[in-house]
């Protein structure tokens, strides 16, 4: 690159900056004696260098702590609107973290509301914005609105003759609370909102990669419980007034050109109405069937049944384990112009080109077992049944593969040999189930290691686990450690574990003489079936996950206490 491109390209760099209040005009202007030798424009190199020029310290804010009690000392609402972050004091001083130097005005404000003398102390922006989140919490300046606004009064939950609660639910400060909430979560990846209700306080949490996460609030949000929960209602078309009986809507919103479909459910709790909002995100693009994660015996195995004219696929494992997204998946790899493909679902995860979708309405009478009848008489080829929860449905599907449809549905069970039992259980006759059942997917979603902070495990007990599991010597076993990237957790994203039955003529046999799902894992895993554990620590000789990972989601009791039991153990293929 010429001088002048490179010239240009910090230019477009500091105008950006600058638009995005990231850096001052004035600083702008400096900039160009900190770049006389050349490089790569970023914002660590504009503050490091004017902290250099004009004497000031430069943090990353990896290493300092904000003092709560100096913190408390300013309005929540000023500093986030200025990105102003109160670190310490220090010599009669109070040191104020900011990413803009010559933008004083938010400077000037806070010396004029507390008569403190301000010591500037020059941070990234993003670092700023990331700790005044974790330290006010989300939506802090909105509470701290609402608490100077005298004339605004929450309804007490129990004068139930008090109707004024609709209209704290649509005052522009709660409004704005619940938005930052919906949007909080959706940038952090979380799956679930929950709104939990204590005797002193409004708990919020986030479900992300699988696990909660407490999310920091401003202490005073307790007061405004419940006109947020009536925002949240008003938003799913609840009853606002039904304060002592389960409720359960939805909501579907856009952000950034991304529809998410919300799932709320509303219950009474001891300290109040808790509330739970599933993220559906309908956008969310559908991989390939060789991106999945399956090992290439069981890819080939699942590219098989789905060349079957007809049967039964079902694919089985707890809530929020990526059932749905494995059939979606299926499902478009077959989507051709000579098959029709009808769905029946509740909720549509969704939405595919050239597939007939239905969504289930308990309302309105359309239910899995009436829908799927009037499914039949569509001259389908193949059926996606959400989930089989009764017997009726379970049925109906029996009779759709028996009838030359080829069916997919899920079922909630622990592992594949479970699901045959499951069936049988419902009402299904044995020889129904033998006669229909093609293959059964167990899977599980396991957190990935963060790339930026994962490390090798060197401790006695990895190499106990090692040797336990027959991986080489050489094989690298890591562990989470947690850095800003991953919100100190270790992890950062899932994939999922598998666990493939074909229903071969033995299984079958055992199907009609109703065995136990115990035996019939014995002979799965005797025709080839690797154990949900087992593909677990196949993605551990990788470095993909770490072993405390399988040990949580699969309870593996082949490995014994990791700790320190050697006793043998079925091996891991290599990878």
């Amino acid at each position: 690159m010429s001088a002048t491109d490179t010239n240009n390209a910090r230019k477009e760099l500091l105008d950006r900056m600058v638009a995005s209040r990231q850096l001052s005009a004035a600083d702008a202007l400096m900039y160009p004696k900190a770049t006389a030798e050349g490089g790569d424009v970023s914002e660590d190199q504009v503050l490091r260098w004017l902290a250099a020029e004009y004497g000031l310290t430069f943090t990353a804010l990896d290493d300092r702590e904000p003092d709560k009690e100096v913190l408390s000392l300013f309005p929540a609402r000023l500093l986030l609107k200025e990105e102003l972050l109160p670190l310490r004091r220090v010599n009669g001083h109070v040191e104020i973290a900011t990413s803009r130097l010559f933008a004083t005005q938010g400077l000037d404000a806070l010396k004029t509301m507390t008569g403190l003398r301000l010591q500037p102390v020059l941070a990234p922006a993003e670092a700023i914005q990331r700790e005044l989140k974790k330290r006010l919490g989300v939506g802090a300046d909105t509470i701290d609105t609402l608490g100077e606004e005298e004339s605004f009064q929450v309804v007490d939950d129990e004068n139930e003759e008090d109707t004024n609660l609709d209209n704290a639910a649509e005052d522009a400060s709660i409004i704005r609370f619940v938005n930052q909430v919906l949007r909080d979560a959706i940038e952090l990846r979380a799956s679930d909102i929950h709104l939990e209700p204590f005797e002193d306080e409004l708990q919020i949490r986030y479900r992300i990669d699988g696990v909660l996460q407490e999310i920091p609030v401003p202490a005073q949000i307790k007061r405004f419980q419940p006109a947020i929960v009536s925002r949240v209602k008003i938003l799913s078309h609840l009853n606002i007034a039904e304060k002592r009986l389960p409720q359960d809507g939805r909501i579907k919103i856009r952000l950034d050109e991304n529809e998410i479909d919300i799932r709320v459910s509303v219950i009474p709790m001891l300290h109040g109405e808790a509330v739970v909002m599933r993220l559906l995100r309908q956008s969310a693009t559908l991989r390939g069937m060789g991106e999945l994660g399956l090992d290439p015996r069981e890819l080939k195995s699942f590219r098989r049944v789905l060349g079957l004219p007809h049967g039964i696929i079902l694919v089985t494992g707890p809530t929020g384990s990526g059932k749905t997204s494995t059939l979606y998946t299926a499902l478009n790899e077959i989507n051709d112009k000579v098959r029709k493909i009808i769905t029946i679902e509740d909720p549509i995860e969704y939405q595919l080109k050239g597939i007939n979708q239905i969504q289930v309405s308990e309302k309105s009478g359309l239910t899995f077992g009436r829908g799927l009848r009037a499914i039949l008489r569509h001259d389908p080829d193949v059926l996606l049944i959400g989930e089989i929860r009764d017997k009726e449905t379970a049925q109906i599907a029996v009779q759709a593969s028996l009838t030359g449809h080829l069916v997919f549905s899920t079922l909630h069970t622990n592992d594949a040999p479970g699901a045959l039992t499951r069936l049988v259980d419902m009402g299904v006759e044995p020889y129904l189930v033998a006669s229909s059942l093609e293959a059964v997917l167990a899977q599980r979603l396991i957190r990935v290691l963060c790339p930026h902070c994962k490390a090798e495990d060197m401790t006695p007990t990895t190499a106990s686990l090692k040797a336990q599991l027959g991986f080489p010597k050489d094989t690298g076993v890591f562990r989470a450690v947690g850095c800003r990237e991953c919100r100190n957790t270790g992890y950062h994203g899932r994939r999922a574990i598998f666990e493939w039955m074909d229903t071969s003529n033995e299984i079958r046999q055992l199907i009609l003489r109703n065995a136990s799902s115990g035996e019939i894992g014995v002979v799965a895993r005797k025709g080839g079936m690797r154990p949900l554990s087992e593909d677990g620590w196949r993605l551990v000789r990788l470095g993909v996950t770490t072993a405390e990972e399988v040990l949580r989601v699969t309870k593996d009791s082949a490995v014994g206490d990791v700790s320190g039991d050697t006793s043998p153990m079925v091996s891991v293929p290599q990878a």
